[in-house]
């Protein structure tokens, strides 16, 4: 099953358990069966401690398996094949469950050990998502660290009844108990948060008693990170507040521009970035969402969702941006039913299916490139009268059979059922006819919009809602700098971002020393 160099890699990471593991496998005559038979020898091969004993258990997904302790039952569940990004996941779990300390807080963990209750977690993904691993190794770990705790990944491309059953139409979707929990990515700290209910007025009494900051800043993308490497190694007190570390990156699929850096995917930049800051003394605080800023006696306020506040004697806001909505009607009713924003996540869930991308730009082109060779067909509409996407990209689309391209095509209403997406309406601009097209899903790709909306009447704001910066990062508000998508700074690329960062964190210092 897996080629030589899978095979060896395997091998390495298996040298690191300790303690018997013991796969229990839910196995027929189907060619998936098959196909997961001889991943499994191949596990069992790579390690003598591993032992793997097959079945057709009565109730359980087949093909599947689960991976547990010696005379255990309840370890991390895999129903499917778990290749592709979800190998990782299945990597994780051997070594967890085979004795190999996981690279989590322990206050997190016993965390994790304390929940009362029975917790039933199903996670249906796509093995092309790359917002899925998190999600799964997080559940994953819960479950090897608390028996009470069950989670089961579930192939959606292999079980689509279920998918259809349960009306899923974006990964992953997750289940808690029977009833949906969850879609798209979660850290495990998200997870917990919304199951241990005294977590986050745990955390907000805990954050609440922290001394002031020199240098506070209020994002964790690229922009973010650098900002926090370059104050901690001026020496002073830093801090990062932020919703979660990587911002919108973790919902990159590729990078090949970030000098450097040949080619890489976002979660794995991510977490790069994640690990250099923690090199520092850097005090890095997630699921942290700020919803106001005030100057105060010898400093900044920065009030968070949660009721804390910080304190801080320069703040560096790093908030970014988020997909931009068509703001048609239809859009928020048939969210995560049809209408989705990461054509690499969800596109397999529509094979076959009929499409939409709206949006001519490069990342509208390319979402249509790669949904062509899963989907049955998809409508490009584009609002202008031409496409913005680079040349060569608009040859390849040209070339695709199943791709129709409508220009000059503003999209008015996204249809649907009441359950799911069923159609969409556009209006030829140079006409006015307006014409519908039947199908299954729609792709929004039309740019971005600044996280800045609690910012407003504070801070000086561009007419696209963007923070006016001079060319040090500093904003209309003494002691407040700004770097990257949510500022006016053009081109919103990860490696300017990165440089703004570490430019406002200068920005800061200097501001510190004159102050």
């Amino acid at each position: 099953m897996l080629d030589a160099n899978l095979k060896a890699q395997l091998g390495a990471y298996m040298q690191r358990i300790s303690t018997p593991v013991e796969i229990a496998a839910s196995l027929d005559d189907s060619a998936a069966s098959g196909q997961l038979r001889e991943l499994l020898a191949d596990i069992a091969h790579a390690s003598p401690l591993v032992r793997v004993t097959e079945t057709q258990a009565q109730g359980q997904r087949t093909p599947s398996f689960s991976v547990n302790r010696p005379g255990q039952s309840n370890g991390p569940r895999f129903a499917g094949l778990p290749m592709g990004h979800e190998f990782t996941s299945l990597v994780l779990a051997l070594l967890q469950v085979g004795g190999y300390p996981p690279k989590v807080d322990e206050a997190v963990l016993q965390q994790v050990r304390d929940l009362d209750g029975d917790f039933e977690f199903e996670i249906y993904i796509s093995l092309t998502c790359h917002n899925c691993p998190d999600v799964v190794q997080a559940l994953n770990l819960m479950a090897i660290q608390n028996p009470r705790i069950r989670a089961t990944m579930i192939d959606g491309a292999l079980f689509q009844d279920e998918v259809k059953a349960r009306e899923i139409m974006a990964v992953p979707t997750i289940f808690l108990n029977g009833t949906r929990f969850g879609q798209g990515r979660m850290t495990l700290e998200e997870i917990l948060s919304k199951i241990d209910t005294g977590a986050a007025k745990r955390e907000a009494e805990k954050l609440a008693q922290k001394d002031p900051f020199d240098v506070l800043i209020v994002g964790g993308g690229p922009a973010g990170a650098a900002a926090a490497v370059y104050a901690a190694r001026k020496g002073v007190r830093t801090g990062v507040a932020s919703e979660r570390f990587g911002g919108q990156v973790m919902d990159t699929l590729g990078i090949e521009n970030f000098v450097s850096v040949k080619e890489t995917e976002g979660p794995k930049f991510a977490l790069a970035l994640e690990e250099h800051v923690r090199h520092y003394d850097v005090d890095i605080m997630n699921l942290q969402r700020a919803r106001a800023l005030a100057p105060v006696d010898g400093g900044i306020r920065v009030e968070l969702e949660s009721g804390a506040a910080l304190k801080a004697r320069t703040v560096i806001v790093t908030t970014g941006a988020r997909w931009k909505n068509v703001n048609v009607p239809g859009e928020q009713e048939y969210r995560n039913k049809g209408v989705a924003y990461c054509p690499h996540c969800d596109g397999p869930l529509f094979k076959g299916k009929r499409v939409a991308v709206i949006g001519g730009g490069n990342s509208g082109v390319e979402a249509a490139i790669d949904l062509a060779g899963i989907v049955g067909h998809v409508t490009l509409i584009e609002f202008d009268t031409q496409l913005r996407a680079d040349a060569v990209l608009q040859r390849k689309l040209a070339s695709l059979p199943n791709v129709t391209t409508l220009l000059n095509a503003q999209t008015t209403e996204i249809l649907g059922d009441g359950q799911r997406v069923s159609g969409l309406t556009w209006r030829d601009r140079a006409s006015g006819e307006t014409s519908r097209v039947d199908l299954e899903g729609v792709f929004v790709q039309i740019g971005l919009v600044p996280n800045t909306e609690w910012l407003k009447g504070t801070l000086e704001l561009s007419r696209h809602g963007e923070i006016i910066v001079d060319a040090k990062g500093q904003t209309s508000l003494p002691g407040v700098f700004a770097a990257g998508d949510a500022t006016t700074v053009p081109f919103k690329q990860i490696i300017i971002a990165a440089g703004d960062g570490a430019k406002a964190a200068l920005g800061a210092f200097e501001h510190l020393v004159r102050a």
